[in-house]
């Protein structure tokens, strides 16, 4: 599980990233992130009911892209905020075994986009 001061949980916080972040996509996720004024970055995820009406699913699903950020987290940039939005299509199996990819994924290119 990542650490309490590498997670974004207020409200407020997340609105933010979401309206404010640039957006990236790969596959069945999207990332929004944007700069903050952090020695280290931050995560939040969300798994909408538009995914799937079962909490269990939608529970199941955070935990593994919760699981590939926390083994890949060293490859975001210092002092952003990141928002992992999951899409309905995420759902299926054959692409909940491709996050954790679509996640190292979105973390280099936000990384190499961020300092162009």
């Amino acid at each position: 599980m990542l650490s309490a001061k590498h997670r974004l949980r207020k409200k407020k916080e997340i609105d933010k990233v979401f309206k404010n972040g640039r957006s990236f996509k790969e596959g069945c996720l999207i990332l929004k992130t944007m700069k903050n004024d952090l020695a280290f970055c931050r995560f939040a995820f969300v798994v909408s009911k538009k995914v799937s009406g079962k909490a269990v699913v939608r529970n199941r699903i955070r935990r593994k892209i919760r699981e590939a950020v926390r083994l890949n987290w060293q490859d975001c940039q210092p002092g952003t905020d990141n928002l992992f939005i999951v899409l309905p299509a995420l759902a299926k199996e054959e692409n909940l075994a491709k996050a954790e990819e679509n996640v190292l994924n979105l973390l280099n290119l936000s990384q190499a986009k961020q300092n162009v």
